[in-house]
């Protein structure tokens, strides 16, 4: 667990919970390759903000990581009408991107 999990962990124990630590936190494990918990991470992260549209793209990436093409699908869906909703054009964009890409891949 690098240093910055760790802290972050401490921060989250300590009952600091919020939607950028989780974001956070997600970054960081998806960065080790442990998408599972990262994407359990982002998902309280948009829990707590359902407006975060960084947080549903990262979720989608972090779900596709960890080969869960169709809750992937799904959190890049919920970012795009998130980020379309903000005026938020370019996460727009990069999430219909990515969950065409999915939609491809199973056959949609």
């Amino acid at each position: 667990m690098s240093a910055v999990i760790e802290n972050l962990e401490k921060m989250l124990a300590a009952g600091r919970d919020n939607a950028l630590l989780r974001f956070s936190l997600g970054n960081e494990y998806s960065k080790l390759g442990q998408f599972e918990q990262a994407a359990a991470h982002l998902q309280q992260a948009v829990a707590h903000d359902p407006n975060y549209s960084a947080a549903w793209k990262l979720l989608g990436k972090a779900l596709n990581d960890a080969g869960r093409l169709p809750d992937a699908l799904a959190a890049y869906q919920n970012g795009i009408a998130v980020a379309e909703k903000k005026g938020d054009k370019q996460a727009a964009k990069e999430m219909a991107v990515f969950a065409k890409r999915i939609e491809k891949q199973l056959g949609g």
